[in-house]
């Protein structure tokens, strides 16, 4: 079941090192993999609903998750208007990057279970940690951003149900039934 997506999260990985290895400034090296995975992990969890189709409409519940995290970060971010530590703008609160990050790796998680959901989290800490290390943000912005991205997913988010096979116990008269279907 979870083949593909943990085939998404080791090519995000891969691009990962590389994206290290060809550059040669750690401090931009830092900085930009965290640019590109708050990017990869939406696109991991988009690209595998179109892998695992069925009656809950996946793509739908992304959309909805991913869409309102966006909305309520870039919001809050024009309300509250906290100067970067860097002061480069007044648009610190919430960590955009760290919303969309954990919005791709909870939609992970929660659809398609903890063996996806670590490293899908790990990667979005990662993207955290970048937005701090690169003086964009600090830690109460990467966890606002970090609680939206995680609190829509949870409004949003079915687990995928893999209905191939169903159980079922049935009380006739004096006996029990038990049935178990599996279908090819």
């Amino acid at each position: 079941m979870n083949w593909m997506v943990i085939k998404l999260l080791k090519i995000n990985v891969l691009l990962f090192v590389l994206l290290i290895k060809f550059n040669l400034n750690a401090q931009e090296s830092i900085r930009k993999s965290g640019d590109f995975f708050q990017i990869a992990l939406p696109a991991s969890a988009i690209i595998s609903t179109y892998f695992y189709q069925d009656s809950d409409q996946p793509h739908w519940q992304f959309v909805k998750s991913f869409a309102s995290a966006l909305i309520i970060t870039h919001s809050l971010k024009r309300i509250i208007q906290k100067p970067r530590p860097d002061n480069s703008d007044k648009f610190s609160f919430p960590s955009g990057h760290t919303t969309a990050a954990f919005s791709g790796a909870s939609f992970l998680q929660l659809r398609y279970g903890w063996k996806i959901g670590v490293p899908a989290y790990l990667l979005a800490a990662w993207v955290g940690y970048t937005r701090i290390h690169a003086n964009r943000h600090d830690f109460w912005d990467v966890l606002g951003g970090a609680s939206i991205g995680v609190g829509t997913a949870l409004l949003f988010v079915k687990k995928y149900k893999n209905n191939k096979t169903t159980f079922s116990i049935d009380k006739l008269d004096d006996f029990y039934l038990i049935t178990l279907n599996y279908n090819f």
